[in-house]
């Protein structure tokens, strides 16, 4: 969850001031969660598919290679649960599930089913926020073909 100011137009700087404190709150459920959370790069995961419902807050680390699914509450933007942590001592499946969603798996059979994009749509009770992560979304999107292959 990077910051990064694309644009100069006054609606654009008010949305991307907006994007960049949810940026800070995200990063803060993680943080508090991980203890060391410095090794990790984030994106927003929204639900990937019909029907599903889930947010996370997603850690992804290159080396060793892991993710780290910590859910939070899109009203209150607090923590859920416990995050979870999938590396290749407890994955079980990676797949794709269409254009920039995903299921992973463990091997206790927990199953997370997501999406990451460069824009995500945070629908709260009264209003709609759109977190700004295309710079992320990229490595993301890197990081998860190899991730793919790990399974």
């Amino acid at each position: 969850m990077t910051s990064d100011r694309e644009s100069s137009s006054p609606d654009a700087q008010a949305d991307t001031g907006a994007s960049d404190q949810l940026k800070l709150v995200l990063r803060r459920v993680f943080e508090t969660q991980i203890p060391n959370y410095g090794d990790y790069n984030l994106v927003c995961a929204t639900p990937g598919l019909d029907g599903e419902t889930g947010f996370y807050v997603l850690g992804y680390r290159w080396r060793p290679a892991e993710l780290v699914f910590a859910p939070f509450d899109v009203d209150s933007l607090a923590a859920l649960e416990a995050p979870t942590a999938i590396n290749t001592t407890n994955l079980s499946h990676t797949d794709e599930l269409g254009t920039d969603a995903y299921e992973v798996g463990t091997n206790t059979g927990r199953i997370f089913r997501f999406s990451v994009l460069p824009q995500a749509a945070l629908p709260a009770e009264d209003s709609s926020t759109l977190l700004e992560q295309a710079a992320d979304w990229t490595d993301f999107r890197s990081f998860v073909q190899s991730y793919l292959d790990l399974a």
